[in-house]
């Protein structure tokens, strides 16, 4: 208990509280996924990272995808943060992120072919963030089996390793950077009992604990320079010089393991709470939140999609769309309609029983059954991708956009029209 004869009352603040209520610090702008992944979130970070000076990744592990076109020089993204291509911007893996280092190593080596340059002296990872190692990845396979066998299904999962490590990291059996980066002895015992936990839960896993262990301590000494306290270089970023920072989120809201399509969905928290928890900032200092979405949808893998068009308009779509996963190489499932069709139908609402419901429903047994309620609009029929003013697309199609702004509630930014960085018209 503090107790003072001077403690300030809230109606008459000292001048410190005035100043923590004024100095909150730098705002982060966000960028998110509001589908099941794959509507082009690698293309507006990657717009919005020109003019930022730290970019971010909160969540998710290499089962992410980002796809980036610049110069026309196409770079694909897994765990290295779109904005990695700014040269004058800093990029930050945060601790929730799951870290699979022989991945990110490939990835790197793979973008620098593509000209990616100098990503040593601009790229930071967080010391509190997870390993995958590479069994993580081999359960991952044995799991999506073993529910095939037991249940007739499986998830679907990149088989990557992510649910594997998560799993870890909330069973407090995970290892972490800053673990690589200490007593490497001790890391090893660590890695070989883990190893052996596993083999007891899967006999048919083979492991070479020690291959992997001098592959780890390889990486070790690669990202070595690259490691910091990130708790405290993003309290830096946010409480220091004015900074742009933005965050770039991976999977998308309906892959949220508590808001999506469960269990069909990632092991990560994919909407904005993970911003906080995964970079380790406060509320207050969340500003712009950017949910993007495709004007029709698609998911990889397997799960309830009440408007899925299994017939020739999902057909289209996923030709004209190349609609194929950036991480699995999946196609991906389609819905909804787009302009190249007669008619665009929007899907407002679902029913359950002929009866009319206002909210998502979390059972899948029941999203597989639901009716959806739809809008129709016109087609317009034209070529939009070299349109770069509001006022120079077909009306159909502003109509369209102004449907769906008014619907949702939430104005619209940009509008896109191709894959590369120009393709955007600004709203606002």
């Amino acid at each position: 208990r503090f107790v003072s004869n001077h403690t300030p009352s809230l109606l008459n603040p000292s001048a410190a509280v005035k100043r923590a209520r004024n100095d909150s610090g730098n705002k982060v702008a966000v960028v998110l996924g509001a589908q099941w992944g794959d509507e082009g979130k690698g293309k507006v970070v990657d717009l919005l990272a020109t003019e930022s000076d730290v970019v971010c990744r909160c969540q998710g592990g290499n089962n992410a995808g980002h796809t980036v076109v610049v110069d026309e020089e196409e770079y694909d993204f897994h765990l290295l943060p779109s904005g990695i291509i700014n040269t004058k911007c800093t990029s930050f893996i945060g601790n929730g992120v799951v870290i699979h280092l022989p991945g990110l190593f490939e990835e790197i080596d793979k973008n620098e072919k593509r000209g990616l340059k100098g990503w040593d002296k601009r790229l930071v990872i967080s010391d509190r963030a997870h390993i995958v190692f590479d069994f993580h990845q081999a359960v991952d396979g044995l799991q999506e089996v073993q529910r095939q066998a037991q249940e007739g299904q499986n998830i679907g999962t990149t088989k990557k390793g992510i649910g594997p490590t998560y799993a870890c990291k909330a069973s407090r059996t995970g290892l972490r950077i800053c673990d690589l980066m200490a007593d490497f002895g001790e890391f090893s015992t660590r890695v070989k009992n883990l190893v052996l936990q596993y083999q007891s839960m899967y006999p048919a896993l083979k492991v070479d604990v020690e291959s992997e262990l001098k592959k780890l301590k390889d990486y070790a000494e690669r990202i070595r320079p690259l490691i910091r306290d990130g708790v405290y270089f993003m309290y830096d970023a946010i409480h220091g010089p004015p900074k742009k920072i933005l965050v770039e989120g991976a999977n998308a809201a309906l892959l949220d393991i508590d808001f999506g399509t469960y269990p069909f969905v990632t092991s990560s928290n994919c909407t904005v709470g993970g911003v906080c928890t995964g970079l380790g900032i406060p509320p207050a200092n969340i500003g712009e939140v950017y949910g993007v979405s495709k004007a029709y949808t698609t998911r990889v893998g397997i799960g309830a999609f009440p408007t899925e068009q299994l017939n020739a308009v999902g057909e289209l779509l996923q030709t004209r769309g190349h609609e194929v996963g950036v991480t699995t190489g999946r196609k991906r499932r389609c819905a909804l309609w787009f302009y190249v069709l007669d008619e665009i139908k929007v899907g407002v609402a679902y029913k359950i029983n002929g009866k009319r419901v206002p909210y998502f429903p979390a059972n899948m047994e029941v999203l597989q059954k639901v009716e959806v309620e739809y809008e129709t609009f016109p087609g317009w029929k034209t070529d939009t991708s070299a349109v770069r003013k509001w006022s120079d697309l077909p009306p159909k199609a502003q109509n369209y956009i102004r449907f769906v702004e008014n619907r949702i509630g939430v104005p619209i930014k940009w509008v896109g029209v191709g894959k590369s960085r120009e393709c955007m018209i600004q709203m606002f």
